[in-house]
């Protein structure tokens, strides 16, 4: 059995992020995922741009009186692009005599990391407040450099810079056009047919890209539909920021309380077993996913007419399902009841109790379910 949990087995997950997905994947895996990988953008690496060791360069010549951290992640890679080109010592100088606002506490972990420390820390971990505490004061005339993320300034640039500051932005690392057009076209696809459980997004611009590319296939409208509500294909994205592409077009993700990806996987495990099927059986928890069944932890071996069938059973829970009902659910257009009573005998066939579907005669069938 799983170390930490089966949570999700069967369920089918697809990640679209390039930064950090071998670490959501291998948290999603250890609860029993299936992960697809379809990146939606690449990232230019820090010690390659070019553009941020001439700001940096600029930077140090004439200092700022404000430097704004929006990432600890970003922010250490920052050093270690400077520490690369033979500037860190004169970098963390410079810092060292400059007023440092943090986004949040990563942020701020990675500046005592770095041997500096914070003069004011954001405790919502957002942007606007940061804007809004700069804000608050007079800025006019100043100079503040804003260390960002890929994605650019989320609107701090451009509010410092009404308020009559100098900004001088650091994009430490940069999108690029996905590594894989193809898997993310394929991805894309496989949504559109429901084959996953889940489309889990990390980055505003990684989601545009998504939706992006359902367009150029002409299949936005129906990417969108398979992600909706109630379409079947859950959409998860680590924050706000990062949901607001979908939003735009309708589609309302799941978001974490906190904006980390723990608190993402958390978010998973916690609500993606909801969207399952579910039914107790005497033989123990059964749960339909898209594309797979799993009774009491074990993953079910079953064609898609199997899956198609044991899906409308188990939501009945124990209710009687017609032939008519089981033949509605089947691939093609047959009216033949005996069709079903094939489809009914095969899917007995594949599982580990043939009595776990039982015949009501003259009526139909029906999933055996603990006390009933």
């Amino acid at each position: 059995m799983n170390p930490v949990g089966d949570q999700l087995v069967g369920a089918r997950v697809l990640l679209t992020g390039q930064r950090r997905s071998a670490e959501l994947a291998a948290a999603l895996e250890r609860r029993g995922a299936q992960i697809a990988h379809a990146p939606t953008l690449s990232v230019v690496p820090h010690v390659d741009d070019a553009e941020l060791l001439r700001a940096t360069k600029e930077l140090i010549a004439e200092p700022p009186q404000i430097v704004v951290g929006t990432t600890g992640v970003g922010f250490t890679g920052w050093i270690e692009a400077a520490d690369a080109a033979g500037l860190a010592d004169e970098l963390l100088a410079m810092l060292r005599d400059t007023r440092i606002i943090a986004r949040g506490p990563k942020t701020s972990g990675a500046l005592r990391a770095a041997g500096l420390e914070p003069d004011w820390v954001a405790e919502s971990e957002t942007n606007a407040e940061v804007r809004d505490f700069l804000l608050s004061e007079s800025i006019a005339d100043l100079r503040i450099a804003v260390q960002h993320h890929g994605a650019g300034s989320d609107g701090l640039d451009e509010a410092f810079t009404d308020a009559g500051a100098t900004v001088q932005p650091l994009v430490v690392y940069r999108w690029g056009p996905a590594a894989d057009p193809r898997a993310v076209a394929d991805g894309v696809r496989r949504v559109v047919d429901r084959e996953y459980d889940s489309v889990v997004f990390t980055s505003a611009p990684g989601a545009q890209a998504f939706l992006d590319s359902a367009r150029g296939l002409g299949l936005e409208r129906e990417c969108v539909a398979a992600m909706a509500v109630d379409g079947g294909v859950v959409a998860a994205a680590v924050g706000p920021v990062t949901a607001a592409p979908l939003r735009l077009v309708g589609i309302d993700p799941m978001v974490p309380d906190r904006f980390r990806l723990g608190a993402l996987v958390r978010s998973l495990v916690a609500h993606l077993p909801v969207h399952a099927t579910q039914a107790v059986t005497p033989a123990g928890t059964l749960r339909v996913w898209r594309s797979e069944a799993v009774l009491d932890g074990r993953r079910l071996s079953l064609s898609p007419a199997g899956l198609a069938v044991l899906h409308r059973l188990a939501a009945a829970d124990g209710a009687v399902v017609t032939r008519e009902q089981i033949l509605a659910v089947l691939p093609g257009t047959a009216v033949d009841p005996h069709v079903a009573e094939v489809a009914v005998a095969r899917l007995r066939d594949a599982l580990p109790d043939r009595d776990l579907v039982t015949t009501v005669v003259k009526r139909g069938y029906r999933l055996a379910v603990a006390d009933r």
